[in-house]
């Protein structure tokens, strides 16, 4: 009733509507983002990769020790069956019993790492160990995690490579990138570690 006699609003006036501070710009709101967006140290990364690595390769592992089992047992029986022979044979370790087993256990890791690593950067922008050490992936335009398109491509680029022992060249490549220290996975992707 104050802020109405100090208006000069009489009765017969609508009532003034008091003021309102202006809501957050949106603009504004992801300027600040981008300007807080700093890549993160290499030594907090290396050691969320560790941390994500192990849970993978404990998954991995359930699928692989009683596979890789039954892949010995099964190469030891050829063996067997080749010295029992009395003939000189050619044993294959790669047949198509152990090249089953060894695509299943590439497809248990492939998998996972899509539900492990694709999905929840797509959602969240971090995986168990950056979420550990306060790290996110953000996508280098928009500063937000990335699609899942781009998250899926990031972990393909970052486990094919790896598989074939050349993704480590991916990976020390962020050692000399600037200004974002992205490895190729990121490139792949166009994101960034944000610290």
């Amino acid at each position: 009733q104050q802020v109405h006699r100090l208006a000069g609003t009489g009765e017969g006036e609508p009532p003034v509507a008091p003021w309102k501070p202006p809501g957050d710009d949106v603009f504004q709101a992801a300027a600040r983002r981008q300007a807080a967006a700093r890549p993160a140290g290499l030594g907090k990364r290396l050691a969320a990769r560790l941390i994500d690595t192990v849970v993978l390769g404990a998954v991995t592992a359930v699928a692989a020790v009683p596979l890789g089992l039954k892949a010995v047992d099964h190469v030891n029986g050829k063996i067997d069956e080749a010295k029992l022979s009395g003939e000189t044979v050619t044993v294959w370790l790669l047949d198509g019993t152990t090249s089953a087993y060894l695509g299943i256990v590439l497809a248990v890791l492939l998998l996972f790492g899509v539900v492990y690593e694709a999905l929840p950067t797509a959602k969240w922008g971090r995986t168990l160990g950056k979420k550990l050490l306060g790290l996110e992936v953000r996508d280098i335009e928009a500063h937000e995690p990335p699609a899942f398109g781009a998250a899926l491509r990031r972990w393909l680029v970052y486990s094919v490579p790896g598989l074939l022992a050349v993704g480590l060249v991916g990976v020390v490549w962020c050692l000399f990138d600037r200004p974002w220290h992205q490895c190729w996975h990121d490139k792949a992707a166009n994101t960034f570690v944000a610290g």
